[in-house]
């Protein structure tokens, strides 16, 4: 095989990409990818020696996130940028050794050779990737539970750049980052990978309540809003991605120059922030979830700016109107550099390639409701106790997650359409896509489909269980009327769910299929312990989850 890759849900038969991703990933860039990742776990090695000696690991920290940032599924699919980062990773891991040297602190001999493996040469680089890939861990076991790790660190490394372009910061999450892949180059047990999950999980709960500070401090507590999903008859910018600050910026920018600002699957929920309401240009939200993008870049004519993942390989009649920034990429698309310290980015260049373009293409009408982050809920709280203790509220079911192109992923619409008119649904992420344009009416003035927001705000949907479990003077989050039925598609879903098992949550449905990465021994620790559990029919679901 030329690659192999299995960390996101639509991975080849549902066991691994061998030739080429499903996502579009060549198998160069797949296997440069796995270099980085190397890379950085040589930095987090070194950093781990650091932090035991109070040595500033401030550059290591923010290159690892960087790195597995710009390696999870969808994110960047640019080979050269791959190639740079790794380069970059040979002068961070390089300063981080001076730096423990200089303060008189003697490395250890023997460290593993992702601390000190380095060439220049691009062939020499591809022959190393094939050595270090995945299977190249036999014990099936740990193979599992290490890419378990790893795939929940690239997830709160995503989480943790964004509040990081905020300003905002959390020295364990990025102590942990670093314990946590410095583990996977050692030789641990399963016990030992287990429990290391778990922390994950922890520390997974740590930086999504960083993020959501950065996000409210910056911008507001989200608000219930009634997004527009229409459009008006001016030249306009459609944001994508989840990248808060970007937005900002680009709004700023974009300010009277008579161009319009849209945004797109996961960026939906920046509609729902006061902060950004006071903009007039910005019209509201186009389109659906990120697999739909082929066909709605086409008819919304304008161009496109990705902040993070979520890219599907552009066609030609529409790629050179493709723009990434931060750790998203794709080859033969202009990218807009970081900004400067203390500075923002410029995106002069995609507002003039805007105002050459006609306006969008209107595809759907109307409005959709969403904004009810934590806060929110927690105002309603009166409200929804009230509709719980009479009746009227049966059940909540906590479908968040992301969504994907499979057929198979039907099933959730389908769920939503089955279930009692005396339950809500509360969900964060682009799995909403699936049902948030239902005609699912209300409870008492309570919208069925409660969305919290990104896939990160699935923290709000905790902290509500947490807020309700301490109403009705509960001693077990799990013995609230609430149920899990959760879609995951890649990495940041993989770290909701192991923040979910840290708060002790138990018997969550995933789907629409198991991860390719566990192995039987690893789902059953799963099962056994959580609960965890996988989906069949609609049918046999509700029976299971209305019992």
């Amino acid at each position: 095989m030329s690659m192999f890759c299995y960390q996101c849900q639509e991975t080849a038969k549902g066991t691994g990409c061998t030739v080429k991703g499903v996502c579009g990933k060549t198998e160069d860039v797949a296997n440069l990818q796995d270099l980085l990742v190397f890379v950085a776990k040589g930095i987090s090695v070194l950093a781990e020696i650091a932090g035991q000696h109070n040595i500033s690991t401030k550059e290591a920290d923010k290159f690892v996130m960087e790195a597995l940032f710009t390696t999870i599924t969808n994110a960047n699919f640019d080979r050269g940028a791959v190639v740079q980062k790794i380069r970059e990773g040979y002068n961070v891991r390089s300063l981080l050794r001076q730096r423990i040297e200089h303060n008189g602190i003697t490395i250890p001999e023997g460290l593993h050779s992702c601390t000190t493996w380095q060439s220049e040469k691009e062939e020499e680089m591809e022959k190393k990737a094939a050595m270090i890939g995945i299977l190249t861990i036999e014990n099936e076991d740990i193979r599992s539970l290490k890419e378990l790790l790893t795939y929940g660190l690239k997830g709160m490394a995503a989480y943790g750049e964004h509040a990081m372009n905020l300003g905002y910061f959390n020295d364990s999450v990025y102590k942990f980052l670093h314990k946590g892949l410095a583990a996977t180059t050692k030789d641990l047990s399963v016990d030992e990978l287990v429990s290391l999950v778990l922390e994950c999980g922890k520390n997974g709960v740590d930086v999504m309540a960083l993020l959501d500070k950065a996000n409210t401090e910056s911008y507001g507590n989200p608000e219930i809003t009634e997004v527009n999903i229409g459009v008006r008859n001016n030249p306009a910018i459609l944001i994508s991605g989840h990248d808060l600050k970007d937005m900002e910026e680009l709004l700023e920018q974009t300010q009277g120059t008579g161009v319009d600002v849209y945004t797109h699957s996961e960026m939906l929920p920046a509609n729902y922030y006061p902060v950004f309401k006071k903009y007039e240009h910005f019209v509201g939200n186009y389109g659906n979830a990120w697999w739909k993008q082929k066909e709605e870049f086409e008819t919304f004519n304008g161009p496109v700016l990705f902040t993070t993942n979520c890219i599907v390989p552009p066609k030609d009649s529409y790629k050179e109107r493709i723009y990434t920034t931060g750790s998203s990429g794709f080859p033969g698309c202009t990218h807009i550099p970081e900004r400067e310290d203390g500075g923002k980015k410029d995106f002069s260049a995609i507002i003039e390639h805007a105002k050459r373009t006609a306006p969008p293409k209107e595809i759907e009408t109307g409005t959709i409701v969403g904004g009810f982050a934590h806060n929110q809920v927690v105002q309603l709280a009166d409200k929804v106790v009230d509709a719980v203790k009479s009746g009227a509220i049966r059940k909540f079911f906590v479908m968040a997650g992301c969504d994907g192109r499979m057929k198979s992923r039907d099933y959730y619409t389908e769920f939503a359409q089955a279930l009692p008119k005396d339950t809500v649904i509360l969900t964060a992420g682009c799995a909403k896509y699936r049902y948030n344009k239902l005609p699912l009416g209300d409870i008492n003035g309570i919208p069925r489909v409660l969305d919290a927001g990104q896939c990160n705000d699935s923290y709000s949907l905790a902290v509500i269980a947490l807020k309700l479990k301490e109403i009705f003077e509960l001693n077990d989050i799990n013995e609230l009327p609430i149920a899990y039925n959760i879609a995951w598609y890649e990495q940041k879903a993989v770290i909701v769910l192991l923040a979910l098992l840290s708060l002790g949550v138990k018997n969550i449905h995933l789907g629409p299929t198991l991860p390719a990465f566990l192995s039987p021994n690893v789902v059953n620790v799963l099962v056994d312990n959580f609960g965890i559990a996988g989906i069949t029919t609609v049918d046999e679901d509700m029976k299971i989850f209305m019992s």
